[in-house]
């Protein structure tokens, strides 16, 4: 993977069957906070995210934020459902579009 403020990777690839995967790991960043990656995608024509989290977490492990399509929210009424990000807190949930991981970089980047 190539970006700058990436210091290191583990990511493990897993082919489930001859159209789908399960990527999951950790990217850690220069200055030690780390972000926990999970996709399950099927591939057909298009890629579809099945399901998706990126957790973003500061040195000491504390959740700087999270998104993911886990439909745990359902009585939020949340216009993106089941799509949420957790922002500081697993109790703040707000609506989010679901990121790819290259915004999310780009999130962790500007930060």
């Amino acid at each position: 993977m190539a970006c700058p403020i990436v210091q290191s990777e583990n990511l493990v690839y897993e082919v489930r069957s001859r159209d789908r995967g399960f990527i999951r790991g950790e990217l850690t960043f220069k200055d030690g906070s780390v972000l926990c990656v999970r996709e399950f995608v099927k591939v057909t024509s298009a890629v579809l995210r099945e399901m998706y989290a990126y957790q973003y977490m500061d040195t000491k492990n504390g959740l700087i934020f999270r998104y993911d399509n886990t439909g745990h929210h359902q009585k939020l009424n949340l216009p993106t459902f089941p799509h949420h990000r957790h922002d500081g807190s697993e109790a703040n949930v707000v609506a989010a579009d679901p990121p790819t991981l290259a915004e999310v970089l780009q999130e962790v980047s500007d930060r």
